[in-house]
């Protein structure tokens, strides 16, 4: 799969995420080096990735990638930047958000800070056992629990390519969804428990460094192994992106 086929996006907010009145919910994935390597090698993956209606270009390799070989300007869209946008939206229409995945305690922060900061939200969290795949007991609960809630936004942080097999595997299932996002890292962003780099470290396109700093044994795989490989994938194929 060439990366530029995919349905990358060049901004969000003009998007209405929390109503956007559809029959099915929008899925909103990320991409970055990582994803794409992995993706390569895994076709749930791949296809997870190509069905996502839209697509953030969560990585700064993709953007310089694209700018280079296709002279096509991108800005590096977090699933963070995402995330946050949803919140905003959300507690200006007094919507509903569901957060599937990560920890008790990364989702307990989450209500806490949100409760403080968007009264106006009305928030659900659920804590899935952490193995490989989820057994049907466990998912059919997580469905009639979301389907109930009917949120506007499900914000899933399973880890990738988990989360986008997930979503993609039960989309057809969350008729009372509006939007689902793909978000990882985000949950503990905004729980506080990892912090990500400040705006200007951003702008100088080095967050990738600073969080590899943070956490090496998590970002090693990312950052020495994928990113080369990555680089070495644009450039042999560069005339056929």
């Amino acid at each position: 799969m060439k990366f530029f086929e995919y349905n990358l996006t060049t901004r969000i907010a003009d998007t209405d995420f929390v109503n956007h009145g559809g029959q099915r919910p929008i899925v909103v994935g990320c991409l970055n080096p990582h994803s794409f390597i992995m993706a390569q090698s895994d076709d749930t993956y791949r296809q997870a990735l190509t069905a996502c209606d839209v697509l953030l270009p969560d990585g700064i390799g993709i953007c310089m990638a694209l700018k280079r070989w296709k002279n096509v300007e991108i800005d590096k869209i977090a699933g963070d930047d995402f995330h946050r946008q949803v919140i905003a939206e959300a507690a200006a229409k007094n919507g509903r958000l569901f957060y599937l995945g990560s920890t008790p305690e990364v989702l307990q922060r989450i209500k806490q800070r949100l409760a403080k900061e968007r009264p106006t939200l009305n928030v659900m969290t659920w804590s899935p056992t952490f193995s490989q795949e989820m057994s049907d007991e466990e998912n059919d609960t997580i469905i009639g629990l979301i389907q109930s809630f009917a949120p506007n936004v499900l914000l899933v942080g399973l880890g990738a390519p988990k989360q986008e097999k997930w979503i993609e595997r039960n989309r057809a299932r969350l008729s009372a969804v509006d939007t689902i996002g793909a978000i990882g890292g985000a949950f503990e962003f905004y729980a506080g428990t990892i912090h990500r780099a400040s705006p200007w470290v951003i702008r100088l396109h080095l967050e990738w460094l600073v969080r590899f700093l943070h956490e090496p044994k998590r970002m090693w795989q990312r950052n020495m192994v994928s990113t080369p490989r990555f680089l070495r994938y644009t450039r042999h194929h560069r005339n056929e992106m």
